[in-house]
């Protein structure tokens, strides 16, 4: 680890040690306007946080960043509820809600940091994903709970909280956020250093000040409103606009990429993948405006592509001109996935059936299933998380097999479709770039 790096960890502790050490440099300064508002900022930033990273988590079903997200969240969530419990501002005087809530939402989002650095293999990491609802339920629960009892002064709450008492309850639950947070900031670092990342080289520095955060939170419970106080509020602050700062840096697409999980960086799946274009889309362009063509294109699309992600779960992968490419089982959580892309194949023709206007190409669509590495390519420019290998190929190959209105499957996907699917045997097909006929057939019906 760097020298400045160590420097920087460094000096917060140092910095206690001195204002403790000498009680006439530790000022008292005690604001609550300030304190209020400085609070309340940083833990709207750490929210914004929860919602970005939840959202990607959300979208590529990651239980890293789901589990992240959840951190922040709860660290946001308690230091709103440290902020809003200010003596003087909502409420006439301090309570132990005011007191307890940042540690104890730093322990709660110390564990979930530590929980997000292991490395899970997929069939884990799925099933912490399914749970998501319920682990949000549950932390959002204790926040409301928290604010219940704390911002309307009810039981336990209500009193008063000496500090003897504090450091009593406290110690041992905070040594338990403290090796959270530790263990959470070595496996970033390692993770920054084998991926080359500095977002999460961001993650891992800033869970480390929170670490100490946590540790002088309790070195200064006997000191509320001098300086060595408010040190733990600016290491939060300077945690949370580092991640934010990190993550501002990173291309907007696949934001978060570094920070995935290994199966969701690059990981084997074996999915299905469509693909549908339009026969005879350049004589349409050729012989109509680009107005014309745009018109055809947004009311084909604008159905049908919603029509496979919220009907069979797809996932959109591309638009190229007049091709749409989808994929299916991408994550890693749909066994039925050749059924489903057989039957979303089936649905895209019928419905563009119905959309379709006089003079307007009809769609071909090629389906196939197979192994695929699903994960993230490019850099800072461009960067997808999309899928590769021949199962992708061959399947847009399978695309200009099929006549206008068709669809047009492999073998393989076949092999997964009940007894009783309606196809048709196709000859043998030579596909360019493949050394053998490929087996496939028309799929009239399902």
């Amino acid at each position: 680890m760097p020298v400045r790096i160590v420097t920087a960890l460094a000096l917060p502790i140092a910095l206690i040690v001195l204002l403790r050490a000498a009680p006439s440099v530790d000022a008292r300064w005690e604001d609550q306007p300030a304190h209020f508002w400085i609070v309340l900022v940083a833990g709207v930033v750490n929210a914004g946080l929860a919602i970005a990273v939840s959202e990607a988590g959300r979208r590529r079903k990651d239980a890293r960043l789901l589990l992240i997200g959840l951190a922040f969240l709860a660290s946001a969530g308690f230091l709103g509820l440290h902020a809003l419990a200010t003596p003087g501002v909502l409420l006439e005087k301090g309570n132990a809600g005011f007191v307890l809530a940042t540690p104890v939402g730093l322990v709660v989002a110390g564990l979930l940091a530590a929980a997000s650095a292991v490395e899970y293999p997929l069939r884990t990491a799925l099933a912490i994903v399914r749970h998501a609802r319920a682990l949000l339920a549950a932390v959002l629960g204790l926040l409301a709970l928290w604010a219940l009892l704390s911002l309307a002064d009810l039981p336990p709450l209500r009193s008063t909280v000496t500090p003897e008492d504090a450091e009593a309850a406290l110690g041992v639950f905070a040594l338990l956020g403290v090796a959270s947070y530790g263990f959470a900031a070595v496996q970033y670092f390692r993770i920054a250093t084998r991926r080359g990342s500095g977002l999460a080289f961001a993650i891992a520095f800033a869970f480390a000040l929170l670490a100490e955060a946590l540790v002088i939170v309790l070195l200064s419970l006997t000191t509320s409103w001098q300086l060595s106080w408010w040190e733990w509020h600016l290491l939060m602050a300077i945690s949370f606009f580092t991640i934010a700062a990190a993550a501002q840096r990173e291309w907007f697409e696949e934001r978060f990429s570094a920070l995935y999980l290994d199966e969701t960086l690059a990981g084997h799946r074996e999915v299905t993948v469509l693909f549908a274009d339009l026969s005879g889309f350049t004589p349409f362009s050729e012989a109509n405006g680009p107005e014309a063509v745009h018109a055809m294109l947004v009311a084909y699309f604008g159905e049908l592509a919603p029509m496979l992600v919220d009907d069979f779960d797809g996932e959109v992968q591309d638009f190229v001109g007049d091709q749409i490419f989808a994929i299916f089982n991408k994550r890693g959580d749909h066994p039925d996935h050749a059924l489903r892309g057989a039957r979303a194949a089936l649905e895209l023709q019928r419905r563009a059936e119905a959309i379709r206007r006089p003079g307007w190409p009809r769609f071909r669509c090629g389906v196939n299933t197979g192994p695929v590495l699903a994960g993230v390519v490019g850099d800072r420019g461009h960067r997808i998380h999309g899928v590769f290998g021949d199962t992708v190929n061959l399947g847009s190959r399978l695309e200009g097999q099929a006549r206008p209105g068709e669809v047009v499957i492999a073998g393989t996907t076949r092999d997964h479709l009940p007894d009783a699917a309606d196809v048709e045997p196709l000859p043998p097909l030579a596909i360019k770039g493949k050394a053998e006929p490929v087996q496939a057939f028309i799929l009239r019906a399902l």
